[in-house]
């Protein structure tokens, strides 16, 4: 895929353009925002009819769960064509950032204000947030790619420092959230508000330094330069490109069975670390919300680490469909601390599950997920003609959109009553995630080679320099060039 990088003039920065940082901490701010409302939203919906909660069923308020990160992975689709066709990356990026913003101030607007209404006022919240994020998502991250010269080596680094500027975002966002809620004695109204402080920072990075750091990128729509410089009305897709889009598509058919489970995260087991775990470290408390902070901690530790590895290995790095596969068998393993974690509820019935099978739990699902998500973005950006990025971008979200209405419809059979059969309920879940996710990794394991034929080049030797390594090996390294 070929992309102008034309305008650039503000250099470089650890070996990489500093539009890279700007779109790092405008996304660290964006990510920051919806974690905080993801990591409350079901606790929310669950919690008592009081002035701070709406009283739902568990059942109930996972199911609405799946709906909504549903709908937030499918409307990239419609917000990446937008971009691609009419508005440019850019100003889908702002729109989408003030919708967002709204979303999470109505969310935060309290029940006193709107007595009577409450449902309304939380309806019309989550729409402006669902729509707020078609528009952001997929065109930030195709922009990270746009960075970047055909061939360059150094895009699959950038997607890694791109991934953990989400996960800094992630990990202050259940800590500051959780400890927000707590000192307003569980008013979830003043989470959300938090939320939408973190978007309008956001917004701010963006409008403020685009110009700047991005030059022309993502101000015209893609298929307007596409067009340009293909002097062509309309193009039609070629051999390769049809063989590449096939990858695409095929590895987003296996990351439906990875994100369906990884997904349980904020719904099930966020409920389940609420009743069923013992949250209790001497005489503290662990609030819940804690919890969702491990993904994103675990990911800013061992992104660099993996990066490393991968760079390391040289001619010997497992391809993208190896890696996928990996990630399959990572989240299995996961599943079976969950597994181990109910055994110990249900031979004691009494007590609570220790906190460490969950910890082990996000631990192995991170490591899975650092060997797919980051690794899916810069493919993406490297297999999609450039006329049809954003819209590809938005698709490779939209497989992540079936696998939250999948996951939330198999988390939520857990069910609402007697905790006993909420328990044994857990356990089959667990278990069934984990058996379909080794299945799945061994038969994508047997197709890899299969599919690094159909990406005609796109998968080849890397070339491995002393500064990405430089940049992608340490966390620590990059906050002291700091």
């Amino acid at each position: 895929m070929s992309n102008s990088n034309q305008g650039i003039s503000a250099g470089t920065m650890f070996g990489h353009p500093k539009g890279l940082f700007l779109l790092f901490g405008t996304e660290l701010w964006e990510r920051f925002s919806y974690y905080a409302m993801r990591a409350i939203l079901v606790l929310y919906l669950t919690s008592a009819t009081t002035e701070y909660g709406l009283g739902w069923t568990t059942g109930d308020a996972i199911q609405l769960y799946a709906y909504f990160t549903g709908l937030v992975y499918i409307t990239p689709l419609i917000g990446g064509w937008l971009a691609d066709n009419f508005i440019g990356q850019r100003k889908a990026i702002i729109i989408g950032g003030v919708l967002m913003a709204l979303g999470q101030f109505a969310l935060g607007t309290p029940h006193a204000w709107v007595s009577g209404n409450e449902n309304l006022v939380f309806y019309i919240g989550l729409a402006l947030l669902i729509a707020g994020n078609g528009l952001f998502k997929p065109n930030i991250s195709t922009m990270v790619g746009d960075l970047y010269e055909e061939g360059d080596h150094r895009r699959d680094g950038a997607f890694t420092i791109f991934y953990m500027g989400i996960n800094v975002g992630a990990f202050l966002s259940g800590i500051v959230v959780g400890s927000v809620v707590a000192a307003y004695s569980g008013n979830w109204q003043v989470g959300f508000i938090c939320a939408g402080v973190g978007m309008l920072l956001s917004i701010i990075m963006q409008v403020s330094l685009s110009n700047k750091y991005l030059g022309n990128i993502g101000v015209e729509a893609a298929a307007k330069v596409s067009k340009a410089q293909a002097n062509t009305d309309k193009q039609p897709l070629t051999s390769v490109e049809i063989d590449r889009l096939k990858v695409i598509l095929i590895l987003g058919l296996f990351t439906i069975i990875f994100w369906a489970g990884f997904e349980q995260a904020g719904g099930l087991m966020n409920i389940y670390a609420d009743r069923f775990v013992d949250r209790s470290i001497g005489g503290f408390e662990v609030p819940t919300t804690w919890f969702q902070s491990l993904n994103p901690l675990f990911i800013v530790i061992f992104a660099p680490l993996i990066a490393s590895i991968w760079i390391k290995m040289g001619d010997n790095e497992p391809n993208s469909p190896v890696k996928f596969a990996l990630a399959l068998v990572l989240l299995a393993i996961g599943f079976v601390f969950m597994i181990g974690a109910t055994f110990q509820l249900q031979n004691d019935p009494s007590g609570k599950a220790s906190m460490i099978w969950l910890i082990l739990a996000y631990l192995f699902h991170t490591l899975g997920e650092l060997c797919l998500s980051p690794i899916g973005l810069s493919m993406v950006t490297k297999l999609a003609p450039l006329r049809l990025a954003s819209l590809m971008m938005g698709a490779w979200f939209g497989f992540t959109a079936l696998a939250n209405f999948v996951g939330g419809q198999i988390g939520s059979l857990i069910g609402s009553g007697d905790e006993g059969d909420m328990v044994n309920n857990a356990m089959s879940i667990f278990g069934g995630i984990a058996v379909a996710s080794v299945i799945s990794g061994v038969i994508l394991y047997f197709m890899s080679n299969k599919l690094v034929q159909w990406m005609h080049g796109a998968e080849g030797p890397q070339e491995h320099h002393d500064d990405e390594l430089e940049v992608t090996s340490s966390h620590e390294g990059i906050i002291k060039e700091h």
